[in-house]
């Protein structure tokens, strides 16, 4: 069934304050959202964070089965963790890396996931290699083939890239991944809750995401997919009683399940009101919701397109709800304020995000719009008007 638009403006009180068009960095909250975070911690105020915990047990539950269903995972492969990158830290130092090990990755990788590679490349002798793009800017499956070999431990790519728009193509990676039976670890980051993600389908073994993105979750929150069959390959970096116990003076047992990913305190409130967001999507149903956010971003695009002076840097195939783009002659920092003066939410990726990309095509940044279902076609003429009226 098509989005209800009215409905879901209605839902999410921040409309009636911003054009809200950095849904990448952080979307706007519906109400049910925010309710279901403020009653927990009414209620930790009440009678105690450990009772309150114990007495929203069931609603706290809920948010793995949750997460589960928005993947097509089972509830004992989801941990729920602090964010996107915890989740992928506790992923990736978990592999057992050794010397001559090779990592393969994309062009267009996160800052924050390149940044460990080298890490581990430095204190373990393991090589980096980043796998061409293809004709579409994506990264090129047939390359990745190519450079397979008994070396390689890990594939680690980001699905949906902090800048550019493009969506790599996950499932034909997870394909070269499972017939080489090597680890592949996939950056959700900007996917899940914005577009499909089924981790059968994609075949990763790992996948890590954030709730504060296109799952409209409380910052602070996340969640780590582990496939039960490589959960014994694995141990976290980092552990206490909650990933493990204590059995012996000399001895402690890994618990049996992904929360061997978790730690022992967590922010039950978040957690809770991500439950409701990740149901709340649910209830839209993803598909309706990617098409929505395709047809506005495509819009989006077009509407920039023909402006003078205004290029739309966005690459890939299949392309998402991320539109980027630069004016010429414009200073983008100031671009991003005056928009803010508006009233009109974007934000400014840099190099440092995603150097490798940023570099190859001679740019040392873009203005990023990122669109959700509750924006509407109205909001879209309005931005772009105003960066017409910039440029």
């Amino acid at each position: 069934m098509p989005i209800d638009i009215e409905r879901a403006r209605r839902d999410t009180p921040g409309v009636e304050h911003v054009l809200h068009f950095n849904n990448a960095g952080s979307a706007l909250p519906p109400k049910q959202v925010v309710d279901a975070s403020i009653e927990h911690l009414q209620l930790e105020a009440r009678i105690g964070g450990y009772e309150a915990a114990a007495e929203a047990h069931d609603k706290i539950e809920r948010t793995y089965d949750a997460a589960a269903e928005l993947i097509g995972a089972h509830r004992d492969e989801i941990a729920l963790v602090e964010n996107a990158t915890v989740a992928w830290d506790m992923a990736f130092y978990s592999i057992p890396f050794e010397p001559g090990d090779r990592i393969l990755t994309a062009m267009a990788e996160y800052g924050s996931n390149y940044i460990p590679y080298l890490q581990v490349a430095r204190k373990h002798g393991v090589s980096v290699e980043v796998v061409p793009n293809d004709e579409h800017g994506q990264l090129s499956v047939e390359a990745l083939q190519a450079m397979m070999d008994d070396r390689v431990k890990l594939i680690s790519i980001t699905h949906i890239p902090t800048n550019g728009g493009l969506v790599n193509p996950a499932a034909e990676i997870g394909r070269v991944a499972k017939d080489a039976g090597v680890l592949y670890l996939l950056d959700a980051c900007q996917s899940v809750g914005q577009m499909p993600v089924n981790v059968d389908e994609i075949g990763c073994d790992l996948l890590s995401t954030t709730g504060r993105k296109f799952q409209r979750g409380p910052r602070g929150t996340g969640f780590l997919y582990v496939r039960r069959e490589v959960l014994d390959q694995l141990e976290p970096p980092f552990l206490d009683m909650r990933g493990a116990t204590w059995v012996a003076p000399d001895r402690y047992e890994l618990r049996d399940d992904a929360r061997r990913f978790e730690n022992w305190e967590n922010n039950y409130a978040a957690q809770i009101g991500l439950g409701v967001a990740l149901d709340y999507a649910l209830s839209w149903g993803i598909d309706a919701i990617w098409e929505r956010i395709q047809v506005l971003a495509g819009d989006l695009r077009a509407k920039l397109d023909a402006i003078p002076g205004v290029t739309v840097r966005d690459l890939g195939e299949v392309k998402c709800g991320i539109v980027t783009f630069t004016i010429d002659g414009a200073d983008l920092e100031e671009v991003k304020q005056q928009l803010a003066a508006c009233k009109m939410n974007v934000t400014v990726s840099r190099p440092p995000s995603t150097r490798l990309d940023m570099e190859a095509r001679g740019l040392d940044g873009v203005v990023r719009a990122s669109v959700h279902y509750y924006n509407t076609e109205g909001e879209v003429e309005r931005f772009a008007q105003a960066i017409e009226d910039l440029a």
